[in-house]
C-alpha cells in the first residue's frame, strides 16, 4: 500500500491544480480523509456572524451547488465543525421520473442552513432507499432512515430555526447530521447493495473511464 500511496501521490503532482491550501476547500474530500471520521465541534453562537463561521457557511453554499448536491456538512469541506446545508429543488426533482420522486417522498426545499443542529426522531418507521455522498464519489447502497425528524438549531444569522423533514428531506437531513458526528453511510449501509454507480459506463468503455471527483 506504501508503494501504491507514493504513486498517487506522484501523478497528484503532476496536476497543475497541484499547491498546498487550506480548509475550507472548494471541493469535497473523499472516504479516507481523517476529517470524515472525527466528530464535530460546535460553534459558539456568538460567533455565528463572524467572518470566519461566514465564510464557512459561504463556501458549503457554494460547493452544494457546484456539486449539484442536496446537502453539504462542513466536515466534506474540511473542517470540523457542527454546520450544514442542505436544499432540493423543482430541477432536481425532475431529473428523476414521476414514479421514483412519489415513492421517494421528494419535495421542495429552500436552501437552509443549519449551525449547532440537533436531531429528534419523530417517526421511528424505517425507510429504505439507496442513498450516495459526494465524499464516497461514484458509489450507493441501500440505507434505512427513520422517516420523520426535527432538526433545530441556529440559521447564518445566529436565529433559532426548527425544521421538520418528512420521507426524502428526513433522510438528507439525518444523512448531514452523520457527517456531523464522524459517520458515513456505509456504516449503516446494506453491504450486499454497495454498487458503482458507474458500473454500465465502465462495461461499455471496457474499463477506459475515468471517474471526475469534481464536477465535469
Amino acid at each position: 500500500m506504501g508503494v501504491i500511496r507514493k504513486i498517487l501521490n506522484w501523478y497528484a503532482k503532476l496536476s497543475p491544480g497541484r499547491g498546498k491550501i487550506s480548509p475550507p476547500y472548494e471541493h469535497v474530500v473523499q472516504i479516507g480523509d481523517p476529517t470524515l471520521r472525527k466528530g464535530s465541534e460546535p460553534v459558539p453562537v456568538d460567533t455565528i456572524k463572524d467572518s470566519e463561521v461566514q465564510t464557512l457557511i459561504k463556501m458549503l453554499e457554494h460547493v452544494l451547488h457546484k456539486y449539484g448536491s442536496v446537502g453539504m456538512s462542513a466536515p466534506q469541506i474540511g473542517v470540523n465543525k457542527r454546520i450544514f446545508v442542505m436544499r432540493c429543488t423543482s430541477k432536481q426533482i425532475s431529473n428523476v421520473s414521476p414514479a421514483i420522486a412519489k415513492m421517494r417522498g421528494m419535495s421542495v426545499i429552500p436552501l437552509t442552513v443549519f449551525v449547532n443542529p440537533k436531531l429528534k426522531v419523530i417517526d421511528y418507521t424505517k425507510i429504505t432507499h439507496a442513498e450516495g455522498c459526494e465524499s464516497v464519489r461514484s458509489f450507493s447502497a441501500d440505507v434505512a432512515r427513520y422517516k420523520k425528524v426535527e432538526i433545530t438549531g441556529y440559521n447564518e444569522d445566529g436565529e433559532k430555526i426548527q425544521q421538520i423533514y418528512v420521507d426524502w428531506p428526513a433522510r438528507i437531513a439525518q444523512h448531514e447530521m452523520d457527517h456531523l458526528d464522524g459517520k458515513l453511510y456505509t456504516d449503516i449501509m446494506d453491504r450486499k447493495t454497495l454498487c458503482c454507480t458507474s458500473w454500465e459506463e465502465v462495461n461499455l468503455s471496457k474499463g477506459r473511464v475515468a471517474i471526475p471527483f469534481v464536477p465535469t
